[in-house]
């Protein structure tokens, strides 16, 4: 399978080396979200995005640019085709854990999880799989949703928690990061179901790993956990929030749908401006089926004093 993408972290300072090479030979430049810049040749495009800082490679043309400008005059490795060099860890057996919505005032949380073997995270590579983070577009979203589906090898779970249980969760539970680990331990748990004998689950950082070891023995489940930063840099993850990115959206578009209102993503001005709106079609008691209430927004849009804080 021709390589079509490629994505690597590089130095801060090598921004600006990356943009003076791509001027010289001949890129076109344009404004990204969350990206230093993107730029364009023909069927290739070269984005650096804040975050890392990171590249990402994309098109017919990725191998050949790659190998011949970036490797030699950036990254200064030989870094293509050698991942199982570089990252020995990636290609062993394990399950990645990733979520979607847990910072978004309105919609469910949606935790994934996909398992991979050498040749499977061989494949997610070579399709171009990546952290959803990084993608704007539903339409892209979707598409790579189908790649890690399709992919020989992988076995996946997803577990979407709508607003109306994550409320009654987040009530019992009193706190989130033990209701993230509960999720976290469901998916895991099914995943088992699946691939049982799988040795390692990795998700990125977000309660101290004996939180989701306390929720993973309450199920009798018994495998090593690792929790990292920037986890999605690792495949397994990466297709897991590619998939839980794909079961928000799709619930906020089909919700927005339904109640008639455009329903905004995080928790910011825009979230209260549809809010405002929500409330000005519907009864107040219906907030609880499309917004996380412990939110401190739920207060800002509705004026009820028992939500709590965020």
């Amino acid at each position: 399978m021709a390589l079509t993408s490629f994505t690597a972290e590089i130095g801060a300072g090598d921004v600006g080396r990356l943009r003076k090479i791509l001027e010289r030979d001949g890129f076109e430049f344009a404004a990204r979200d969350y990206a230093h810049f993107s730029a364009k040749k023909g069927k290739l495009n070269v984005t650096v995005y804040e975050k890392g800082p990171k590249v990402l490679v994309q098109g017919k043309e990725t191998e050949d640019f790659v190998k011949f400008t970036l490797e030699p005059e950036i990254l200064g490795e030989a870094r293509l085709g050698y991942e199982e060099v570089t990252n020995p860890e990636m290609f062993e057996p394990h399950f990645g854990i990733d979520e979607s919505g847990k910072g978004d005032f309105f919609g469910p949380l949606v935790i994934a999880g996909v398992y991979v073997d050498k040749n499977s995270a061989r494949a997610l590579l070579n399709a171009g799989i990546m952290d959803s983070k990084r993608i704007g577009s539903e339409q892209r979203i979707r598409a790579l949703a189908a790649e890690v589906r399709k992919s020989t090898g992988v076995n996946w779970s997803v577990v979407t928690i709508g607003p109306e249980s994550y409320n009654k969760l987040h009530e019992a539970f009193g706190n989130l990061n033990e209701l993230l680990a509960w999720g976290h331990a469901k998916v895991i748990e099914e995943l088992a179901g699946k691939v049982p004998g799988c040795p390692r689950a990795l998700s990125d950082q977000f309660a101290h790993r004996r939180v989701l070891e306390r929720a993973l023995g309450k199920k009798g489940l018994e495998i090593e956990l690792e929790q990292k930063t920037k986890g999605e840099s690792d495949v397994a993850v990466a297709a897991a929030s590619i998939l839980a990115r794909e079961g928000f959206v799709g619930w906020m578009r089909k919700a927005s749908q339904e109640w008639g209102v455009e329903l905004a993503l995080g928790a910011g001005p825009p979230v209260l401006a549809a809010g405002d709106k929500f409330l000005a079609a519907h009864h107040r008691n219906d907030l609880r089926k499309i917004a996380k209430l412990h939110f401190k927004t739920a207060n800002q849009i509705s004026g009820d004093n028992e939500s709590s804080q965020q």
